[in-house]
Formats: structure tokens, C-alpha cells, sequence
């Protein structure tokens, strides 16, 4: 299958990592000879409740039985989409009160950057060095990385940028800004948190100038730092929230989040300021509900913050220089990309899957499914000890 893969799927890199999965369930994944490997990373943090979580495949069976897509966004009243809406806003805090639903992180992004546009006027946008929002255009545009981005450009015109946690740069946010976005916590980075009330200062820069601030809570969201989004952490509300990834359950996924009277900007003058064919499809939009409300039922934030906790007791280690991170958003840093890698490689021959981040090559990415057993974490730290010892005595 390797082959195949290889000859006729368009790649992301020259060396995937080229597993030859044949299952999933829970925190496993199974390759082609039936070995088992414990999943550390939840597809990027995708899949918040695991593989194959029962209450997500009954609430996609269901709705198979009885409808699928029947028409482009926005046109006709379907059950999954509006029931899941529904729920967000009542999760939510005011004013966010109305979703857009949408097929991916980064078309979030995208329907996010045109609504700061469209709501003031103005077409500055600021976001970060090192952030990352996903890979198209606009989201390119924002992403503060230059070497990924040089040999596509000319990307979106007026585009500044300044530093995370750097609080002289909100001096950058002025009348002519239409929106800042940030990632709550940057993800591609190293997994770094806002420092001194970072957002709190972003947030009162914005309303003091009537720009828009944008928070990126693709990663974070949906109970992996505790909290449903990881702003509420922060004691700060955004105009925009957006997010993907672990509201699926492991389906294809994303939405941004408004005020009713910002997101109504989108419908007129002109109409059809933001369309999707098959955002908020009926079998996603069922998949996404039925994971909003295991995580919000349930114990799994609460037990989030336990299970950090852990992490952060059982990996200790010469080689590891600090943990990252919040919740079951972390990344255990070496002292080299070189060891990073070694430890990474060697953890998936003895079965456990970790990965990396985008940006920051030191850094190994811990991102488990929400469900992860406090058993499976003393599993998986010992084989990350295990690999680090052997890299220890071998130099």
C-alpha cells in the first residue's frame, strides 16, 4: 500500500511517515500487520474522544439513514446543523451568539478575516510571528513564518505582524486595522501561552480602536486546556472565535463565531458575502454535536487538567528541558531538533505515536485523545523514557 501511496497521493513532505493503518479504536491505531500503537497525538488533536468513540459513529449512522447533503449552505432548516449551533451559543459567552459552519480550520479562518473586514471598513490585518492558521491563501497570509510562504507569494495585501506576548507592539493596533488574530495559545510555535494578561490587553487595545479581535482556537478548543475554548481560561472574550479539529470528533470540520449582528454583515450587501456547498453537512454537523455534548456531559475537562498533571510528574528526564503547554496541549522540549526526531522515530518502532510542531523542531507534541486512561499515560511515558535513556547512554 506504501507504494501506492507514494506514486498516486499528492504528499506533504519527502519523508511521510508512511504507517499502513488498517484500525483504530479508542487510544489505539493499528497498522497493516496488526501491531498496535498508542496514540499520543489524536490526529493533530483532531480526534478529542478517540477512534471510533461510540456516541460520534451512532450519531453518524443515524443521520445516514436519513438524510445527507441535500443543499448548499444556508438555505434550508437541517436538525444536526441547528441543534449544534444552538448548543454552541448557549456555551458561549455573549455576544457570541451565531455560527458559521464551515469544512475546515482554515476556511474558518478565511470566513473569520473577511468578516473583520466587512464589519469595519478597513483592510489592515495583524497577526503574529510564528503563527499558524491553516494553509490557504488569506490563512497564509496571517501565517507569521516566511520560509513557508516566500515562493507562493504575492499573498493579501496589508498584513503586519507582531510579537506574541510582546505588549509595546499593541501599539501597532490602530484606527486603520480591521482585525488582529492570534492563536489563545500559539500552537506551531511551541505551544506558548499568553503571559501578563496578554489577551486581556489585546482585547482593550481593539475596543479602544474598533478593531476586531480574532481568537484561533483550532487547536485548543473544545476541552483540551480545560475549558471548552482556551480564552476562557484568559478572562477574555473575542469578537471572532474560530475553530476545527477536535469539534468533529475526527470529522472534516470548522466554523467561526460572531455576534448575530456582525455574522448578518455576511448575508447582504453583497449577498453571499461568505459561501460554502457543504459546510454544515448533516453527517458532520451530527458527528459535531454528539461530541460538544459527550465533552460538556462529562468529566473529560475536569480530567484534563488531572491528567497534565501526570504528564508533568512522570516525564522527567536529562533530555527534557521544560513542558509546554496546557491541559493535554503539551510539548516536551529537548535541547535539539536532532533528539527530538530520534525520540519521536524511536517511540513509533516501540509503539507510540507522538509528532511534532510546525515551527519549532525542538519541541515533541503530546496531544492524546481527551479519553486517555491515566494507565495509558504511565504507558506511554515509559516508552518515552525508555527511548531517552537509550539516546542518553549511547552519547
Amino acid at each position: 500500500m506504501n507504494t501506492d501511496f507514494l506514486k498516486y497521493q499528492a504528499q506533504t513532505s519527502p519523508y511521510p511517515l508512511g504507517m499502513e493503518v488498517s484500525h483504530a479504536v479508542g487510544t489505539y491505531i493499528y497498522d497493516s500487520n496488526n501491531k498496535k500503537y498508542l496514540d499520543f497525538v489524536a490526529g493533530v488533536s483532531a480526534c478529542a474522544l478517540g477512534h471510533q468513540h461510540p456516541r460520534v459513529n451512532q450519531a453518524i449512522k443515524d443521520q445516514l439513514d436519513k438524510y445527507s447533503h441535500v443543499m448548499v449552505y444556508g438555505e434550508y432548516s437541517q436538525s444536526p446543523a441547528v441543534q449544534y449551533c444552538k448548543l454552541l451559543a448557549s456555551l458561549l459567552p455573549a455576544p457570541l451568539d451565531k455560527t458559521y459552519l464551515v469544512n475546515s480550520g482554515t476556511e474558518a479562518i478565511e470566513g473569520a478575516l473577511k468578516l473583520a473586514r466587512r464589519t469595519t471598513g478597513r483592510s489592515q490585518l495583524i497577526s503574529c510571528h510564528n503563527a499558524y492558521h491553516g494553509n490557504t491563501m488569506g490563512s497564509m497570509s496571517v501565517m507569521g513564518f516566511e520560509e513557508r510562504k516566500r515562493i507562493f507569494r504575492p499573498l493579501i495585501p496589508d498584513v503586519d505582524f507582531i510579537t506574541f506576548n510582546n505588549e509595546d507592539d499593541l501599539q501597532k493596533i490602530t484606527t486603520k486595522t480591521a482585525g488582529i488574530i492570534l492563536e489563545t495559545i500559539q500552537g506551531g510555535a511551541g505551544f506558548i501561552q499568553p503571559h501578563n494578561d496578554f489577551l486581556k490587553k489585546v482585547r482593550q487595545r481593539c475596543t479602544e480602536v474598533g478593531a476586531i479581535m480574532i481568537l484561533d482556537e483550532i487547536q485548543p478548543g473544545f476541552g483540551r486546556t480545560g475549558k471548552l475554548f482556551g480564552f476562557q481560561n484568559y478572562n477574555v472574550v473575542p469578537d471572532i472565535v474560530v475553530m476545527g479539529k477536535g469539534m468533529g470528533g475526527g470529522m472534516p470540520v470548522g466554523a467561526f463565531t460572531a455576534s448575530s449582528a456582525m455574522m448578518d454583515l455576511l448575508s447582504d450587501n453583497p449577498k453571499l458575502g461568505h459561501i460554502t456547498t457543504f459546510g454544515g453537512h448533516p453527517v458532520i454537523a451530527s458527528a459535531c454535536l454528539a461530541t460538544l455534548q459527550e465533552i460538556t456531559e462529562t468529566n473529560l475537562m475536569a480530567e484534563a487538567m488531572e491528567k497534565e498533571k501526570l504528564f508533568r510528574t512522570l516525564l522527567v528526564h536529562p533530555l527534557i528541558v521544560e513542558i509546554r503547554g496546557k491541559g493535554l496541549m503539551l510539548a516536551a522540549m529537548t535541547e535539539s531538533a536532532d533528539i527530538t526526531n530520534e525520540v519521536i522515530l524511536k517511540c513509533q518502532d516501540k509503539g507510540l505515536i507522538l509528532f511534532w510542531l510546525l515551527f519549532e523542531g525542538c519541541a515533541i507534541r503530546i496531544t492524546p485523545p481527551l479519553t486517555i486512561s491515566e494507565e495509558e499515560i504511565r504507558e506511554g511515558c515509559s516508552i518515552i523514557l525508555e527511548v531517552m535513556d537509550e539516546i542518553l547512554n549511547k552519547n
